[in-house]
């Protein structure tokens, strides 16, 4: 059995910028990554300084080959199967290849995943000419004919506004569901469009969105788009080793990402269901390495 001060769950930018501080802390330290980071469907990634268009790939292997450098960090690239509490509040952890890690402490980083309606063929074009961020890829589609997905109100109004940025030529569906009179009203002002028909296919070849489909026969051209997905956390690792979980499923912690039992830390989307920036996670990442540093420091002194 291999034993370690700290393992992190998941390899995206939280983990990894984690990963590093931990490093750089001389903390004997594991990642366990399975290659199924949110962000590696799309081309590029954008607004990490220094890195901007960087495809997903490239920026995991980039940050990969920084902590290569602290021979005190262990990459694992295996699914982890199962966690366990055993005593003097330590963790067995179980990979899908049956090796066991003990470890002291533990950040959970997994992030997220997308949910789609289920009547609508996303996942044929997501990462290609349909997104869920325009700061993630608005720019590779600005001024082109899209349209916003969205099924609620509150998600119409913040992403067809945000989107409008990029693009004065868009159209917005809700897939079935009925607008308050007020959307509709704040849209038509802009002079756009409001379908509220249900969606019944996307048209397009290897990715690239020709046309959005209707219940009512309707057809409209569009080359690109943006839908308001929900999120779920792709494990149960939280709520099976006892942490709390709010009525709004996001982990509870103190300022200081400590969950509500000892030992277990959170960083990155997978925390309030939300998605974020790699900057962002990066930043949660680092500032979780660093309390899980002090905290050893401090049981030690």
């Amino acid at each position: 059995m291999k034993q370690f001060e700290c393992a992190i769950i998941g390899g995206g930018a939280a983990g990894l910028s984690a990963g590093l501080y931990l490093g750089l802390s001389l903390r004997n330290t594991v990642i366990f990554d399975n290659g199924t980071n949110r962000n590696r469907v799309t081309k590029k990634s954008h607004g990490y300084l220094t890195r901007d268009g960087v495809t997903p790939n490239e920026f995991k292997h980039l940050a990969m080959k920084d902590i290569q450098h602290y021979d005190n960090v262990k990459l694992v690239n295996q699914a982890v199967k199962n966690i366990s509490k055993i005593e003097s509040r330590k963790f067995l952890i179980h990979t899908e290849n049956g090796a066991i890690f003990e470890v002291g402490k533990m950040i959970l980083s997994t992030g997220i995943q997308e949910v789609f309606p289920n009547n609508i063929n996303v996942r044929e074009f997501y990462g290609k000419s349909m997104f869920s961020c325009p700061y993630c890829d608005g720019w590779e589609v600005k001024n082109q004919p899209l349209i916003v997905i969205a099924e609620s109100d509150e998600h119409a109004m913040h992403l067809g506004k945000l989107v409008y940025n990029w693009s004065k030529d868009i159209i917005i569906a809700s897939n079935g569901h009925k607008f308050k009179e007020r959307t509709i009203e704040l849209f038509q002002q802009k002079g756009i469009e409001i379908i509220e028909c249900r969606i019944t296919k996307l048209r397009g070849d290897n990715g690239m969105l020709k046309a959005v489909e209707f219940d009512s026969g309707m057809v409209i051209e569009r080359t690109g788009g943006f839908i308001s997905p929900t999120y779920k956390r792709t494990n149960d690792f939280a709520e099976k080793l006892g942490c709390e979980i709010n009525e709004n499923g996001h982990i509870v912690t103190d300022d200081w990402a400590r969950t509500s039992e000892p030992n277990i830390y959170v960083a990155g989307e997978c925390k309030n269901l939300k998605s974020t920036s790699l900057s962002i996670a990066a930043a949660e990442g680092s500032q979780v390495a660093k309390m899980v540093n002090m905290d050893i420091i401090n049981e030690n002194f």
